[in-house]
């Protein structure tokens, strides 16, 4: 196979990740109960003088995990308290519910970041002020965020995290999706400090003695969408054929590079149509069981499907990132993020021209003839 060395790494994907709208807006989901500075009480260590930063996502767990990461990135670097407030999650059909305990097992340090991750944050009250300054406003005008008000926040909280400055504000909320906003050792950082609870990390390493411990595994990770709006990824989708062509295509690529054992090849989508068409095409694949939905309804991470939607996707996202090869398409799904931080060898489209391949093997990358 000929190899073309690339002259520069991937440019930065900045586009907004898809699902970001998903119940930015709802009454259920609104923030730990800012704007009124009078309730800003005492708080974990019973000290009105602590500070915090409020990570608040409710969107699939590659979105979750990255934003994250650049929140504890930035309270490292203050010295202040990181809350996990992941309630109203994509996963969940019950919006008081924090969805960090429900797939992680507590932790109370990341770091020598203090971290407060548990169901009560209900009960909380972060002291004020605020920033971004939305969130100064009394709770009720609170409780409506347009999508031009949570674009306008993840910019400025990218300022202030590029400006390696601290902001005066007690409680900096990060409620905004903030992909590509911290350093690689961030994410490396919040995904080995991180870990799954007992009963799914129980499940992945049953799957992985059975089925990747006797093989060189190629993963392979298509985001579909389903019918969803999926933004970014959607040019990857203009052509459905050529776009499972190439997919077809990378699949050959990764099965010719040299491999330790037999190989072995294991799918990941969110579509049923996208499964039923690469067995097809190469009847080996396997790919774990799980519940997708109708055709055209929207992606998996969707609070119909319950918790057992999102302990079928973070099974998927830690055994990928145990795969010996990783396929993504597209590339900008933040879902193979950690499988492209810590597997091996990994395989990805071109932004600028989706018809190559780039290889990352040895923290090098080349361009695959396609």
């Amino acid at each position: 196979m000929k190899f073309y060395r690339c002259s520069s790494p991937a440019p930065r994907f900045q586009a907004v990740t898809p699902g970001e709208k998903i119940r930015e807006t709802s009454v259920l989901t609104s923030l730990v109960q800012p704007g009124a500075r009078e309730k800003a009480r005492q708080m974990v260590s019973g000290s009105s003088n602590d500070r915090f930063v409020v990570s608040r996502r409710r969107t699939g767990f590659g979105d979750c995990l990255w934003s994250l990461a650049a929140a504890w990135r930035f309270a490292k670097q203050t010295g202040r308290t990181l809350a996990i407030d992941w309630r109203g999650s994509c996963y969940l059909d019950e919006p008081f519910t924090n969805a960090f305990p429900v797939f992680f097992e507590p932790v109370e340090d990341i770091g020598g970041v203090r971290v407060v991750c548990d169901d009560d944050i209900n009960t909380r009250s972060f002291p004020g002020p605020f920033f971004p300054t939305w969130w100064n406003k009394p709770s009720f005008d609170c409780i409506y965020r347009p999508d031009q008000q949570i674009f306008r926040e993840r910019d400025q909280l990218d300022q202030l995290f590029q400006s390696q400055r601290d902001s005066d504000a007690n409680t900096v909320v990060c409620d905004a999706c903030l992909m590509w906003r911290c350093d690689q050792e961030a994410e490396r950082e919040i995904f080995r400090s991180i870990k799954p609870r007992p009963e799914i990390q129980a499940r992945i390493d049953a799957i992985y003695r059975e089925h990747f411990e006797p093989y060189s595994v190629i993963g392979i990770h298509v985001r579909h969408g389903n019918g969803e709006d999926i933004m970014g990824h959607a040019p990857y989708w203009a052509d459905t054929e050529r776009a499972l062509r190439q997919i077809y295509n990378a699949i050959d690529e990764a099965r010719s590079l040299s491999h330790a054992k037999p190989v072995r090849a294991f799918l990941c989508t969110d579509s049923a149509l996208v499964l039923e068409q690469v067995s097809v095409k190469f009847p080996d694949v396997f790919a774990i069981p799980k519940q997708f939905q109708a055709p055209q309804a929207g992606p998996l991470h969707h609070p119909a499907l319950g918790a057992e939607g999102g302990f079928s996707a973070l099974t998927e996202m830690y055994l990928l990132a145990r795969c010996d090869t990783v396929i993504r398409f597209p590339p900008t799904s933040a879902f193979t993020r950690y499988a492209r931080l810590f597997a091996p060898r990994v395989i990805e489209f071109d932004l600028n021209d989706p018809g190559r391949l780039i290889l990352i093997e040895d923290n090098s990358q080349a361009l695959m003839a396609s």
